[in-house]
């Protein structure tokens, strides 16, 4: 790859720290600059290196990629954690677990099936026991005492759909009024019908002996999978239940059985297993509970059209943004490898920015520039830059792209060689120093760097200036303001001619004691 460069321009960076050593390969090709030479480097993401590089996930999770390394596609449909999240079952990767961390599994006789409504996996249950749960303290049926707005989000597909099937079961107690109350919140079917149940679970509560039932209007259908919500909100007492996003029941937990009276709010009592599917057959995806009385509607618009195949991924798709890579003032990037991946229909875009620091950057600012994978990038250089990219699936949304590794080719001015022969010759309250020139023609001018203790140049008491001082291209330096008796220690670095930022190693290190 031999290409000329124009680097005329002066440009001023703060002069960067690498990270990620272990990531950087030096190809020792070299590359034409002029009267200089630029070196050519790359920095790898993913593969071996893993991913930790890329900052930015929205819509993106990982997967088996080559050479037994993790890829990143898009996600899957499933419903994502958010702060109000309690409970979280996915089914995704053959894995039944509380993905929010705060129920154990205490027993499981459900399968997992690659039939899910919501991303590739569901639950399959068999009507015997179903999974049973424990709460830690900071769960929803772990902690005794008011409970606030709720929200239960699941889906169904029922084999069934007999009378007396159970799909939720929790009975504990509670206190009230002194006397120990029976305490239950139930999902069933009844009549090819959802209904809910709840017993005692609001405080002040007492028609119909503290009982409070929903019922679905309409009929459920075997084989087919429906969306379920059940919610209550605290600041105005309504408890609702929706099917496919439709209501179809409501019930106000207040004084006036309507919107507008004093509030019932929600208790649970002691804390005992709850039971998701102890007597249920079919199957069920993404069951959630949120300390929230917001439903983040999942039903998709071809539910209502009888579509039994929805999305695995979302048609929006997904994005990666790498954090801002470090490199060498005055880099130049070449090319973005990605070894990707793309199926049919699917599609990754690809974008660069560069800047000398990324202090300023915000989301949008420096602007991004699209790129072609492996092909050579104009007008991209500075101190740092970031990649990013966005996937997308096909249009049925069923196959994702993934990326395995990507590659950043980038050429680096070369730091110059440090200059010979240095000497010292001490004076009164003052050296002068003097040295060779380097045999690096990139060199540009020398930095002298002077302190009390060997290796630490932290000088700053001469007439010049503090450490390190510009000697300009001159190869002799007179340095005034010293004391005389005191010991000094000095070494020389070049800088580059392109760039004064961009320095090489110190000199030999010589030293001198000022005096008359």
């Amino acid at each position: 790859m031999n290409t000329i460069v124009d680097y005329n321009k002066k440009r001023t960076f703060v002069y960067p720290v690498f990270r990620g050593a272990a990531k950087i390969f030096f190809v020792f090709a070299l590359l034409l600059f002029n009267t200089g030479l630029l070196l050519a480097e790359k920095y790898v993401m993913g593969g071996k290196a893993g991913w930790d590089d890329i900052t930015v996930r929205n819509g993106i999770a990982t997967g088996s990629g080559r050479y037994g390394y993790e890829s990143l596609l898009l996600d899957t449909n499933s419903r994502k954690i958010n702060p109000f999240t309690d409970l979280l079952i996915d089914f995704e990767n053959g894995v039944i677990q509380d993905k929010v961390g705060k129920y154990e599994i205490v027993e499981s006789s459900v399968f997992v099936t690659e039939d899910g409504i919501m991303g590739k996996s569901a639950g399959i249950s068999r009507g015997r026991k179903g999974i049973v749960l424990k709460g830690n303290d900071e769960s929803f049926f772990g902690s005794q005492g008011p409970a606030g707005s709720f929200l239960f989000d699941f889906w169904l597909c029922p084999a069934l759909i007999e009378n007396g099937e159970i799909i939720l079961n929790w009975r504990s107690s509670r206190i009230i009024n002194g006397a120990v109350a029976y305490q239950l919140i139930t999902f069933s079917f009844y009549q090819n019908r959802f209904v809910c149940t709840l017993l005692n679970v609001f405080d002040g509560y007492t028609e119909n002996a503290g009982e409070v039932t929903l019922y679905g209007s309409k009929k459920l259908i075997p084989n087919k999978w429906a969306h379920h919500t059940i919610s209550y909100e605290e600041e105005t007492g309504e408890l609702a239940y929706k099917l496919d996003g439709e209501m179809e029941d409501v019930v106000f937990i207040t004084s006036t059985g309507h919107e507008g009276g004093t509030v019932y709010n929600s208790y649970i009592g002691k804390s005992v297993e709850l039971e998701i599917c102890p007597n249920y057959t079919g199957m069920i995806d993404d069951f959630s509970i949120s300390r929230s009385f917001i439903s983040i509607e999942h039903y998709i618009e071809k539910e209502k059209t009888n579509d039994l195949n929805p999305s695995i991924y979302a048609t929006s798709g997904g994005r990666i943004v790498s954090k801002p890579i470090l490199t060498k003032p005055g880099s130049i990037l070449k090319r973005v490898c990605v070894d990707a991946a793309i199926p049919d229909q699917t599609e990754i875009d690809f974008y660069v920015r560069s800047g000398e620091n990324q202090y300023a950057w915000t989301e949008d600012f420096p602007q991004w520039k699209p790129i072609k994978n492996g092909e050579e990038i104009n007008g991209v250089s500075g101190g740092c830059f970031q990649v990013a990219a966005n996937l997308f699936p096909d249009g049925a949304g069923m196959i994702s792209p993934a990326i395995s590794s990507i590659e950043l080719d980038y050429a680096v001015l070369p730091n110059p060689q440090p200059p010979h022969k240095l000497s010292v010759e001490k004076g009164d309250s003052s050296v002068v120093l003097s040295w060779s020139y380097s045999v690096d023609d990139s060199t540009g001018g020398y930095y002298i760097f002077y302190g009390n203790k060997p290796g630490e140049y932290l000088g700053r008491i001469s007439a010049e200036g503090c450490s390190p001082l510009d000697a300009g291209n001159a190869t002799s330096y007179k340095i005034t303001g010293l004391e005389n008796g005191t010991i000094y220690y000095f070494a020389v670095a070049a800088y580059s001619k392109y760039d004064e930022t961009i320095r090489g190693e110190l000199s030999k290190e010589v030293y001198a004691r000022p005096g008359k």
